[in-house]
C-alpha cells in the first residue's frame, strides 16, 4: 500500500482520504488551517495524522486537493519539501460559466505544477473527471496523465487500492485534455445526465 499526504481539506480531500484509509494506505492531512486538517484526520480515523502546512509531507504520494487557483502557489510555497514526491493534481480550472477552461493557452494546472515543483518531484494528473459522490460510493475509471512512468505506476497502484481502475492517457501534456474532459462532465451533469452521480469511463468490446 501507499503512504499518502493530502494538501487541502475541501470536498475532494475527504472522500479520497476515506477511500485511501479503507484501502490500507496511510494518510496525512495538511491544511493552512491546522484545526480543519486535524478535524478531517480525526474523522478519517484509523491512524490518519495531521501535518504542518509547508513542511515536508510524510507521504510518498502528495495529493493536492485545492481549488485550481491555489494549486501552483501551494507547490511553490512547499518548494524543495516536495523533492522526491509524486505530486497528484486533481483540480479543474473551470471558467466562471463552467463551460470552458480558465486558462486560455494549451496548458494545464498539472503542467504549471511541473514548472513550479522541484526537479526531483514528478507530477501526475488524476481524479479530475470524477465527481465527489462517485469518489465516495462508486468504482469509476480514473484517467491519469504524466511523463514519469514510475510516478504513474505509483499513482495507478494507489488508484487500484481505492477499488478503482486507473487508465493511462499518456504524457503530462494530455492533462490539458483531461481538464477539458472535466468541462464535459459538468456539461453532462447540467444537461444530458442531469445529475452528478456518474463518471466518465471506458466500455470495451468483448474479445
Amino acid at each position: 500500500m501507499s503512504s499518502i499526504s493530502i494538501i487541502g481539506t475541501g470536498n475532494m480531500a475527504r472522500p479520497i482520504g476515506a477511500r485511501a484509509i479503507t484501502g490500507g494506505n496511510t494518510v496525512e492531512v495538511m491544511g493552512r488551517d491546522r484545526s480543519k486538517a486535524a478535524d478531517l484526520a480525526k474523522s478519517l480515523g484509523d491512524g490518519a495524522t495531521t501535518g504542518e502546512w509547508g513542511t515536508a509531507p510524510a507521504g510518498d504520494i502528495v495529493i493536492v486537493a485545492l481549488l485550481y487557483d491555489g494549486v501552483v502557489p501551494a507547490i511553490a510555497q512547499y518548494g524543495d519539501a516536495l523533492t522526491g514526491k509524486v505530486i497528484v493534481d486533481i483540480s479543474n480550472p473551470f471558467n466562471s460559466t463552467f463551460d470552458g477552461l480558465a486558462h486560455p493557452e494549451e496548458t494545464s494546472i498539472a503542467q504549471e505544477v511541473a514548472k513550479a515543483a522541484p526537479a526531483g518531484a514528478s507530477v501526475v494528473k488524476a481524479f479530475n473527471t470524477v465527481f465527489r459522490k462517485v469518489l465516495e460510493k462508486g468504482r469509476p475509471d480514473v484517467f491519469l496523465a504524466g511523463d514519469d512512468a514510475q510516478a504513474k505506476a505509483s499513482a495507478e497502484a494507489f488508484v487500484e487500492s481505492l477499488g478503482m481502475r486507473p487508465l493511462d492517457v499518456g504524457g503530462l501534456k494530455m492533462a490539458h485534455w483531461l481538464e477539458g474532459a472535466g468541462v464535459v462532465t459538468v456539461g453532462l451533469a447540467n444537461h444530458g445526465v442531469g445529475n452528478a452521480d456518474f463518471a466518465l469511463g471506458i466500455t470495451e468490446l468483448p474479445v
